[in-house]
C-alpha cells in the first residue's frame, strides 16, 4: 500500500552528524518537507536530484529536507537519491573556503555526490547578477547531465519572488517579468516559493546548520539588494503585513495568463513566419489584424528566431510602428544583432522580378533599396546583421 502524502511531525532519526534533534518536529520543518514532496510528484518523481546550495540559509534549509528524503531513499515509495552542487563564483575574498564549508555541511547532512564547481564569470554588458547566474546556471546544468540529475532544486523563496516582481514593476517590465520565478522551469525546481525567509532560518536553527550570510545581500550597490533591505521592509511598515505574500501571489496569478499569452503566440507565430534563407518576415495583413498583446510577441518571437535577443518594449513599438509606414521602410535595430525592414508590394515584386531574371544587376551594399513611390506594406522581414555561423 502506497505511503500516505501526510509527513510525519515525530523525528525519530538522528542528525547525519551524529547529533539527535528534538523529538518533535517543528512546524515549518514538516511544512518545508511536504512543499518538497509536492514539487517533486509534480516533477515526476525523478530518481535522482542536485541541490544547488550556496551555504546560504535557504538553500541550506532546502539541503536538510532534501536530506531526509534522501536518508528515506524514497518519496512516495518512489526511489530517490540526492547530490548537491556548491558554485564558488570567485566574486569576492574568500569564495574558495567558503564554497568548502558548504560542501562539508552537505556531505555531514549525508548528501551523495557534493561536489564544488568553480566559474569565471565573464562581463557579458548585461550586468554581474546575469552574468553570475548565467555561469552558474551553466555549471549546474553540467553538473546534473554527468550525475544523471533529472532535476536540479533552487532555494528561492516568497520573499525572493516578491522582491523579483517589484523590480519589475520598477524597471516598466511586461507580463512575463512580473510573473516571477516558476515554481518549475526545465530541470530547474524552486520549491520553497511559498516558504518565507524567516522561515529556512528557522530550518537551519532545528537542524543545527551555521549558514554562511554572504554580504552582496546586504550590499547597496546592488539593486535587489536595496529592494530586499530597504524597500519591502518599508512597504510592510506603511501597508501593514503581507504585502510579500501579495506580490508573490500577483506572480502566480500572473504566470497564468502569461502561459496563455505564450502558447497564443506560438502557435500564431507558427502559422505566420515565412523562411527566405537566413530572412524571415511576417505579412502584415495578417500581423496588423492581431491584438497588440499578441502582435508584440510575435515580433519578438521573430527577433528571436534569427538569433536575437529579447527586445525592449520601446524596440518593439519602433519595430511595429513600421507596420503604419507608407512603402518600403526601415531598418529598425533589434538587440542580439537584429535589423528589421518593412518590405512594399512594389519592392516585393522587384525581388520576385531580380531572382527570375538571371540577368538582373546585383544590389552593390546588399542592402534593400527604398523605392520613392508610396505603396501597402507587403511583408515585415527580420535579417541578422552577420551570417549564422557554421
Amino acid at each position: 500500500m502506497p505511503d500516505s502524502p501526510h509527513v510525519p511531525d515525530v523525528q525519530q532519526e538522528p542528525h547525519a552528524s551524529g547529533r539527535r534533534r528534538p523529538g518533535r518536529l517543528a512546524p515549518v520543518v514538516g511544512k518545508a518537507r511536504k512543499m518538497l514532496q509536492n514539487a517533486l510528484a509534480e516533477a515526476g518523481y525523478p530518481a535522482h536530484v542536485l541541490v544547488a546550495c550556496s551555504g546560504g540559509p535557504d538553500s541550506l534549509a532546502l539541503a536538510a529536507v532534501a536530506a531526509y528524503f534522501a536518508r528515506r531513499g524514497h518519496v512516495d515509495r518512489h526511489p530517490l537519491t540526492v547530490g548537491a552542487v556548491v558554485v564558488d563564483h570567485q566574486l569576492q575574498e574568500g569564495s574558495a573556503q567558503v564554497a568548502a564549508a558548504a560542501a562539508q555541511a552537505l556531505k555531514e547532512l549525508g548528501l551523495s555526490p557534493v561536489e564544488v564547481r568553480t566559474v569565471d564569470v565573464d562581463s557579458t554588458g548585461m550586468g554581474p547578477e546575469a552574468a553570475a547566474r548565467d555561469a552558474r546556471h551553466a555549471a549546474l546544468e553540467a553538473a546534473a547531465t554527468e550525475q544523471g540529475a533529472a532535476a536540479i532544486l533552487l532555494g528561492h523563496t516568497l520573499d525572493d519572488q516578491a522582491e523579483q516582481v517589484l523590480l519589475g514593476l520598477a524597471r516598466g517590465s511586461g507580463t512575463r517579468s512580473l510573473a516571477g520565478m516558476r515554481p518549475a522551469r526545465g530541470l530547474l525546481l524552486r520549491p520553497f516559493l511559498g516558504l518565507r525567509r524567516e522561515d529556512t532560518l528557522e530550518i537551519c536553527h532545528v537542524e543545527e546548520l551555521q549558514p554562511w550570510h554572504d554580504p552582496s545581500n546586504s550590499d547597496p550597490a546592488f539593486a535587489r539588494s536595496r529592494t530586499r533591505v530597504e524597500v519591502l521592509p518599508l512597504l510592510e511598515e506603511k501597508l501593514g503585513p503581507g504585502v510579500a505574500e501579495s506580490l508573490a501571489r500577483t506572480a502566480s496569478i500572473l504566470q497564468l495568463d502569461a502561459d496563455y499569452l505564450e502558447d497564443v503566440a506560438e502557435r500564431t507565430y507558427a502559422d505566420l513566419v515565412q523562411r527566405s534563407g537566413p530572412e524571415i518576415s511576417l505579412p502584415e495583413d495578417a500581423l496588423g489584424a492581431l491584438s497588440p498583446a499578441i502582435r508584440f510577441r510575435v515580433i519578438a518571437k521573430a527577433a528571436a528566431d534569427v538569433g536575437g535577443q529579447q527586445p525592449s518594449y520601446q524596440r518593439l513599438l519602433a519595430a511595429e510602428a513600421l507596420l503604419r509606414r507608407q512603402g518600403s521602410a526601415g531598418p529598425v535595430e533589434l538587440p542580439g544583432g537584429v535589423s528589421v525592414y518593412r518590405l512594399s508590394l512594389a519592392e516585393l515584386a522587384q525581388r520576385d522580378t531580380a531572382e527570375t531574371q538571371p540577368g538582373a544587376p546585383d544590389r552593390p551594399d546588399g542592402g534593400i533599396p527604398v523605392p520613392r513611390e508610396a505603396a501597402r506594406c507587403g511583408k515585415l522581414v527580420f535579417r541578422p546583421q552577420k551570417p549564422p555561423q557554421e
